[in-house]
């Protein structure tokens, strides 16, 4: 993650003072405010606590005792995703992060709280959380204790896909867009123009580009063709938060309309956190189990399973171009040592599947890391 950046300024500060003596209670004085490390967005974040020592907490009565305030780059700019959406998208008239969240709250999905929005300035006074993500909880843990805690982030995604899903809400922006083979090729798009090209430093031939959108498609055409539920888009170790022993959702206000594999191709096949084959495979049949228990029924495993491996692929292809965008155009090459463990699960793939050998003859000349061996994971 990015390090902790610049300050509040003095006119948000003196706007803080005011909302959370109003809102959380707290005395009307100065209180401390820390930065915190940020994630891949232009959002900064910051803790407050009351104890002007800076300390766990002071007073008892305070409730709560600590809160989070995220400042937007840009409100208005804000209102526009950083990831691109379907054409059918509607015109977005509200900021996205509290129209996902307002649905996502009253379906009784586990998100934070909102305390209080300041459009015209642009930050937001949220629920503290903590520090531990789940991709710190399984460091340096038994397979057991791993497999335990993905299983509860397995378990909150169906109710996502579920209660969050149905009924339809027209008035949530997700509801309006969707993964369909639009977007879908987008995503493989990104990675050629930056996990490729911009990483070679020279553009492809037309030539090669066109090969690669023509293997691109049949993955993009059938992913798309899937029943649709609520998906998160970025539902990782990372934006997923350990709180009273429960796991809760961050960074969702990219959400939209999608296959059921997606979010958990980016669940199990993290570019963050290395499971063994073994406790992936054990946790895809977790999924199918609890799915099923929860009215999603799936009658064919093995081609769910091939549903799942052909969303890793395009999944992992667009992270590992994302990383190299997030290098080159925001200045910010800490999610570069993620690329290798993040294509060695595109070289599984290919390798698995003999309806991706074109795929994988385009791109080995022009990925390095697809004819390297494959980083070994752990749980």
């Amino acid at each position: 993650m990015t390090q902790p950046q610049t300050d509040l300024s003095s006119a948000i500060r003196a706007n803080l003072r005011r909302v959370v003596a109003k809102q959380l209670h707290w005395p009307d004085e100065p209180v401390t405010v820390a930065p915190l490390a940020g994630d891949a967005s232009n959002r900064r974040y910051f803790r407050l606590n009351p104890n002007p020592m800076g300390g766990p907490g002071g007073d008892k009565d305070f409730s709560p005792r600590t809160a989070i305030v995220m400042l937007l780059a840009d409100p208005e700019g804000f209102k526009a995703s950083e990831e691109a959406v379907s054409a059918s998208a509607p015109p977005v008239a509200e900021l996205p992060f509290m129209n996902i969240w307002r649905h996502l709250s009253r379906r009784g999905l586990r998100v934070p709280k909102v305390y209080h929005y300041e459009p015209r300035e642009g930050w937001l006074l949220l629920q503290d959380l903590g520090d531990r993500l789940l991709s710190q909880a399984v460091q340096h843990q038994s397979t057991e204790t791993v497999r335990a805690l993905y299983q509860r982030a397995i378990e909150e995604l169906i109710r996502l896909q579920t209660v969050g899903s149905s009924p339809a809400n027209p008035g949530c922006l997700a509801f309006g867009r969707a993964f369909d083979d639009a977007l879908l090729m987008w995503e493989f798009d990104h990675f050629v123009e930056y996990g490729i090209e911009a990483r070679q430093g020279a553009p492809l031939a037309s030539a090669q580009k066109t090969a690669l959108r023509a293997a691109f498609q049949p993955i993009a055409s059938e992913l798309a063709g899937q029943p649709r539920c609520l998906t998160h888009r970025d539902y990782h170790s990372r934006n997923l938060m350990l709180h009273d022993d429960r796991i809760w959702l961050l960074d969702f206000q990219d959400a939209l309309l999608g296959p059921p594999h997606y979010d958990l191709a980016s669940l199990l096949r993290d570019s963050y956190v290395a499971l063994s084959d073994e406790v992936t495979d054990d946790l895809l049949d977790d999924y199918i189990q609890l799915s099923g228990r929860a009215g999603r029924r799936i009658d064919d495993p093995a081609t769910f399973r091939r549903l799942f491996d052909l969303a890793s692929v395009q999944r992992n292809l667009k992270a590992a171009g994302r990383f190299v965008y997030i290098d080159r155009v925001k200045k910010n090459p800490s999610f570069l040592s993620s690329i290798p463990r993040t294509l060695g699960y595109v070289r599984a793939n290919c390798r698995r599947y003999p309806e991706l050998k074109p795929l994988a003859e385009l791109l080995v000349p022009l990925v390095p890391e697809l004819s390297a061996d494959i980083p070994k994971g752990r749980p």
